[in-house]
């Protein structure tokens, strides 16, 4: 009975009972409206419309979204089975781009594919999962809509808001390298598990540098195009010297992190090392009165044997050779 009261409701109410899927952004009187039905396709102009947002859509939303642009919406899995040189395309009405942005974990970080699609000013974009730089965005067209005239401001204006975030991620990264650094020199808990650490944050940075070093490819083919409005090539100018930056100061951190590494692996095999001088100083110490128990453990006649005071000499003697190594190790400064 429920199941059959949601088909007969409206398009527009059901899509509100699930997850929204589709935001369609589009001009009406000055102002950027959201729509989240495909049946507004049929009503909508395409020279309206700014920005089709694609959130793990339904096949007919997809279907529908091409339908609209009259071109094909790669899928999750196309674009990522597409080599990062082949990442950018384009046709004589549409451009094709693919991206990848990256998602912090608790302990590791997970790229996320994203598709762009730009075709007559509209871009259409393709993800599976939440992303903070979209919703961003989102709130700011609603705020400033004379900012977004068409896809392309959209598209700058993400790539934007992404470089920022993955700024935030080195700038995490740099103070987490300043926490290690600080634990290293207050030799605080320095063992494998600290190195291991150690190794998860070089992991971290070199995945930030090849999402960032990602993005800048797919800016760089973007200002190729000659369907790139001229007034938002300074915007991509000032975009490629940010990752640029980004790219040294990540490559800064890796050094500081091999650094690191390199320190924490010779304080543990100083460490390592410290504790077999100890075994090997004891075990040379204890060789004389060794010896000399030995001796005089044989089952022979020796000298002293039968004297009830013989053990006391036995004693001094082991004592006497201990001291004497002793004082050599400390005259050659092994102690």
């Amino acid at each position: 009975m429920q199941t059959s009261n949601i088909i007969n409701l409206p398009a527009t109410a059901r899509t509100k009972l699930r997850c929204i899927m589709i935001n369609i952004f589009y001009r009406s009187g000055g102002m950027i409206t959201v729509s989240q039905a495909v049946a507004d396709f049929k009503v909508l102009k395409r020279a309206d419309v700014i920005w089709i947002d694609l959130f793990s859509p339904e096949g007919d939303e997809k279907r529908a979204t091409e339908k609209f642009l009259d071109t094909e919406i790669q899928s999750r899995a196309q674009a990522e089975e597409i080599e990062s040189s082949s990442r950018f395309s384009e046709t004589g009405t549409a451009i094709f781009a693919n991206t990848n942005f990256l998602i912090p974990g608790p302990e590791e970080y997970v790229m996320e594919a994203v598709s762009f699609t730009l075709v007559d000013n509209v871009l259409a974009t393709l993800r599976d999962v939440p992303l903070r730089s979209f919703t961003d965005l989102q709130r700011k067209m609603m705020a400033l809509p004379r900012l977004f005239p068409n896809g392309y401001w959209v598209f700058v204006s993400i790539m934007d808001q992404r470089v920022d975030l993955d700024a935030d991620m080195i700038e995490l990264m740099s103070k987490e390298i300043a926490q290690y650094s600080r634990r290293i020199n207050q030799q605080e808990d320095i063992n494998e598990d600290f190195l291991l650490d150690i190794n998860q944050l070089q992991d971290n940075t070199m995945l930030v540098r090849e999402n960032i070093v990602d993005k800048q490819r797919l800016i760089s083919n973007m200002m190729k195009s000659d369907k790139l409005p001229s007034e938002l090539e300074p915007r991509f100018n000032v975009l490629l010297q940010d990752i640029s930056s980004l790219i040294n100061h990540s490559n800064f951190s890796f050094e500081r992190l091999e650094y690191l590494q390199d320190t924490v692996v010779g304080l543990i095999n100083l460490d390592q090392n410290r504790i077999m001088k100890i075994f090997t100083l004891i075990s040379l110490l204890l060789m004389p009165p060794t010896l000399v128990a030995s001796f005089f453990g044989m089952n022979v006649k020796l000298p002293l044997a039968g004297n009830e005071w013989s053990w006391l000499i036995i004693i001094a003697v082991m004592v006497l050779s201990l001291g004497l190594i002793l004082l050599l190790f400390k005259r050659r400064k092994m102690l």
